[in-house]
């Protein structure tokens, strides 16, 4: 057969081996928000082979009385698990449940979340026969699988008194490289840290008898985050209102995990150009690798109500020193990336 009879079979074949179109060679990706729904607070950390986010269910305070949790193989598919964690099983949360924050343990999950609104006599809206003003705090419960059911850990909370002016919210758990899990934690611009017992029962004291010494470094608010990266411990940390767009993520980096934290600066806030109100986040780290990426809540523009926040995703960076670079929200998210 001649070329020119051939040209238009060989033509044919090249189209063939070819990408059809643009859309068929892009790049999957997450997308922002990376599930449907009002989510926000959102922990993320991996367990086995799966990436997990536990959110809190963003609504009206006193309809926040549950947790959904999410899980996925590569960062882009999702799966919804429903109603992990129910207030029908925390008999003493009477409000509202927020902040959840997981970890496993000896072949068991935790999953750790503040309930009702624990306040002081001297806190605007103190109400000394309202229950959920003096009986609330940091709650634990317990599963046998990431994905629940979670049950009550102990039926009452885990800490609900009130240490070195911190409200007792928001907080999370941190195993160090040799086992001890520390305890971060701590509304109203106060952040203290403890050591909790071989159980999760309890907390032990540092040896100067105290349960929680404070670390708050400059400009805390709320939402305290761990994680240890090259022989730096990172601390992050929500600035601002969270019921507004000044809401932002900041950090700072210490030698060891009891501080003292220096404040490096802010990473990530609002963008009018995609979303405001960007912060309580956490990391994740793709294990065996120097990936990272920042979960984190933001509200979509226009935001049409307070508790309208969306839990997004986006990759994190590293400068030469170990800062952070500055986060770049995206509509777009993250490619996919499995963990095997």
């Amino acid at each position: 057969m001649k070329l020119k009879t051939l040209l238009p079979f060989l033509a044919l074949a090249i189209a063939c081996s070819s990408p059809k179109t643009e859309e068929a060679t892009a790049e999957k990706r997450s997308g922002n928000p990376i599930f449907e729904g009002w989510y926000a607070d959102p922990e993320g950390i991996v367990f086995g082979d799966e990436y997990w986010i536990y959110p809190t269910f963003s609504a009206a305070f006193e309809e926040q009385m549950h947790f959904d949790a999410f899980s996925s193989k590569d960062l882009v598919t999702w799966e919804k698990h429903e109603r992990i964690l129910d207030s029908a099983d925390i008999k003493w949360a009477k409000q509202a449940m927020w902040a959840p924050a997981a970890i496993e343990k000896d072949g068991k999950y935790y999953l750790f979340f503040a309930a009702n609104d624990p306040l002081t006599p001297e806190r605007p809206g103190y109400d000394p026969d309202n229950d959920i003003n003096h009986f609330g705090g940091i709650g634990v419960a317990v599963a046998d699988s990431p994905g629940g059911p979670f049950k009550d850990h102990l039926g009452k909370p885990l800490l609900s008194d009130f240490h070195n002016g911190a409200q007792p919210i928001d907080q999370f758990v941190f195993k160090d490289t040799d086992g001890t899990h520390y305890f971060f934690y701590g509304g109203w611009s106060h952040c203290n840290i403890g050591k909790l017992n071989a159980d999760f029962t309890g907390f032990e004291p540092w040896e100067d008898g105290e349960l929680f010494h404070e670390i708050t470094p400059e400009g805390y608010v709320e939402g305290p985050f761990m994680f240890l990266r090259k022989g730096i411990y990172y601390l992050m940390w929500s600035e601002g209102g969270w019921t507004n767009d000044s809401y932002k993520v900041a950090y700072a980096m210490a030698e060891k995990a009891t501080g003292p934290y220096r404040r490096i600066g802010t990473i990530l806030e609002s963008d009018t150009t995609i979303a405001t109100g960007a912060g309580h986040n956490s990391v994740i780290q793709k294990p065996g690798t120097d990936e990272w990426y920042m979960v984190y809540h933001r509200r979509p523009i226009p935001t049409e109500g307070r508790d309208h926040r969306v839990t997004s995703i986006d990759v994190m960076e590293f400068n030469e020193d170990g800062t952070i670079k500055p986060i770049k929200m995206t509509f777009e998210g993250v490619a996919a990336n499995p963990i095997r």
